[in-house]
């Protein structure tokens, strides 16, 4: 009895699919990936005009931030510069008077994050009458 050799069939790897597949990561990491520009802007603060307001007598919140970020809310400091404690400071300091003032005093070098988390808090609690303070613009001498 006579077999039919069967004829050998030449041995290799198809790349198709690995090509097919490292594309479909290239796309999917391109698509994924965000490029960031970084870019640093020059920022001159602005002076205010204006009449200094008179001291008066209403009771008031008035907050100030040092450079390094501690609150201080009517000249006490708070323990740390955590939202939950300067929330709580403040709601016990009006007593649920959301009319008062809310003055926001601030370094010049305070880190942005603290001055509008003391923004954010006067917002949540409900104050209404929100100011930060400034400094006077040097007079010139034209």
């Amino acid at each position: 009895m006579k077999f039919k050799r069967q004829r050998s069939q030449e041995v290799g790897v198809d790349l198709t699919p690995l090509i097919d597949v490292v594309f479909l990561l290239l796309i999917f990491f391109m698509v994924s990936t965000t490029f960031t520009r970084e870019s640093h802007l020059e920022v001159e603060l602005p002076e205010a005009k204006g009449e200094v307001a008179p001291p008066s007598e209403v009771k008031q919140i008035d907050v100030v931030i040092t450079a390094e970020g501690q609150y201080f809310l009517n000249d006490r400091p708070l323990v740390n510069n955590r939202r939950e404690t300067l929330e709580r400071g403040v709601r016990e300091l009006a007593g649920g008077d959301t009319s008062l003032p809310f003055i926001i005093t601030a370094d010049a070098r305070t880190p942005h994050e603290f001055v509008v988390r003391a923004m954010d808090v006067a917002g949540r609690l409900g104050f209404a009458k929100l100011s930060i303070t400034t400094e006077r613009e040097a007079e010139s001498g034209d």
